[in-house]
């Protein structure tokens, strides 16, 4: 190896590595104002719902695609929310394409004889997707505030009894609840997803929320006023991220979002890899096309101050760190000869030391987050380390298939918003085989990540013969990262 290819090397792996330590820094700061706003809440104007005269008009939207086996049960549970017949409308947005449409209408039907105002509102083509279906509904709302929820998510009966009064304060544009997982220990796959869903709704929305920097409606489980949208201008199709998107342009125009930690919406995880990862490729290259999109009018915006900014662009980049940390794994094999055949350059290894210093700053801030909902003790920490160490190298074998949906986003390759098929899985005897929605077909990317076992297989070897084991544990954990995702794709069509 020529030693301009080596710096080249050390120079792209270095930045990856400076930028990881970056954000989580970022990330470190975010657990101060996360258990800062734990001690410091504040009481917040409310409407009086025991009052007719302040119980506003809302509307409830479920944009559904092909749902058949969670349609029912979205249904029953809606008509369970607890509010004034004569004050709440409900829209069930139905792009589907198979006969579920019939299902729906039949159940829909059922409720209209029940005095329930709801309707069944079907589009012609599906255009926009998610985000056109939300707009046509908008339409012919009658709702001051649109709530939101996925075929997956079974809100509480009291849930608009929790979320409306905050829109006393005429600032507040959104309310976002946090997701609960009724399925959460089903397997390992979800309980990984609820780990990392949790960490995003305690550190990183209640983080940002408590110094006023910019969160995210999530997309479900939350509620609008109608006002914001129209005011941000609506709903776009043109990334696959439609709820981030909107979610910046409202908050550049000085709405305030409302984010309540103790509010929990539950809904179901992916419980198939396939299903996984087609949600992951969405929400990753979804969030690379709103940075493309937004990161400009962030730092030129004159109305939030540096650190806002600076959370901003770091929320934006979330899914490229998926990019860095592949690229920090892809080059630390050669990285690693580097450092024996070039002895010159030793001290640039120090740089390896962020990455470490990174992980522990994450294992910190991730087991802060964990203990809030699952509480703390010695035998929850254990049991936090062996889950947070599987989901570390769970995540670095998702590296590769993120990684593509972030340069996808990066380079504004459009694609179609791929749905991710439900299961209605609600303990661990409900199976997920034989559902209809289910891909087939092996990913492309799953060849690509079994070369890859064997790659850092490799690299765990190399180890021996250069007498050099720092790199052992990382090349250890993609092993078994990669090895993971590879093995799970593959059962998953058995």
């Amino acid at each position: 190896m020529g030693l301009t290819i080596a710096y080249i090397i050390i120079g792209i792996y270095t930045l990856s590595l400076i930028l990881i330590f970056m954000y989580s820094l970022a990330q470190l700061n975010l657990l101060v104002n996360y258990l800062g706003q734990r001690r410091n809440q504040k009481e917040a104007p409310k409407f009086n719902l025991m009052d007719p005269r302040e119980i506003p008009h809302v509307t409830v939207q479920l944009p559904i695609y092909n749902e058949q086996y969670v349609i029912d049960r979205l249904l029953a549970n809606i008509a369970l929310l607890e509010y004034p017949k004569s004050k709440l409308e409900i829209q069930v947005l139905d792009d589907s394409t198979d006969d579920s449409v019939l299902q729906t209408a039949e159940k829909i039907r059922d409720l209209q004889k029940t005095g329930l105002d709801i309707q069944h509102i079907c589009r012609t083509n599906r255009e926009g997707f998610k985000a056109g279906a939300l707009k046509e509904g908008l339409k012919i709302a009658k709702g001051e505030y649109i709530a939101i929820f996925d075929a997956d998510f079974l809100p509480d009966s009291d849930w608009l009894k929790k979320t409306v009064p905050y829109f006393k304060d005429s600032e507040i544009g959104v309310v976002q609840t946090r997701w609960g997982h009724i399925n959460r220990d089903y397997s390992t796959l979800t309980r990984i997803q609820a780990f990392a869903l949790d960490a995003h709704f305690t550190l990183e929305q209640a983080g940002r929320n408590a110094k006023g920097h910019f969160i995210n409606f999530n997309g479900t489980a939350g509620i609008w006023r109608k006002e914001c949208i129209l005011d941000a201008g609506n709903w776009e199709g043109d990334t696959l991220t439609e709820d981030l998107d909107l979610s910046y342009r409202a908050q550049l125009k000085n709405w305030k979002f409302k984010y309540l930690e103790n509010v929990e919406t539950p809904a179901e995880l992916p419980v198939v890899i396939s299903a996984a990862r087609s949600q992951q490729f969405r929400w990753n290259k979804g969030g690379a096309e709103n940075f493309r999109k937004t990161v400009l009018s962030v730092l030129r915006a004159n109305n939030i101050p540096f650190k806002t900014k600076f959370h901003g662009v770091m929320h934006l980049l979330n899914s490229s760190m998926f990019l860095f940390v592949f690229l920090v794994a892809i080059l630390s094999i050669p990285m690693l000869y580097i450092k024996n055949s070039f002895g010159h350059l030793g001290w640039i290894f120090e740089m390896t030391s962020f990455f470490i210093v990174s992980t522990i700053i994450l294992f910190v801030c991730y087991w802060f987050t964990y203990k809030s909902i699952q509480g703390s003790g010695l035998d929850n920490f254990v049991s936090y380390i062996k889950l947070f160490f599987t989901f570390f190298s769970v995540a670095l074998g998702f590296s590769l298939h993120n990684t593509v949906a972030v340069l996808e986003g990066h380079m504004g390759k459009r694609s179609e918003f791929v749905r991710t098929p439900k299961f209605n899985i609600n303990s661990l005897k409900d199976t997920w085989k034989g559902n209809k929605y289910l891909v087939e077909k092996i990913s492309p990317n799953t060849i690509l990540e079994f070369a890859l076992m064997l790659y850092f297989l490799f690299g765990m070897y190399s180890a021996i013969p250069l007498n050099d084991f720092g790199l052992f544990p990382f090349h250890f954990m993609l092993f078994l990262g990669f090895g993971f995702v590879f093995m799970k794709s593959v059962s998953a069509k058995a």
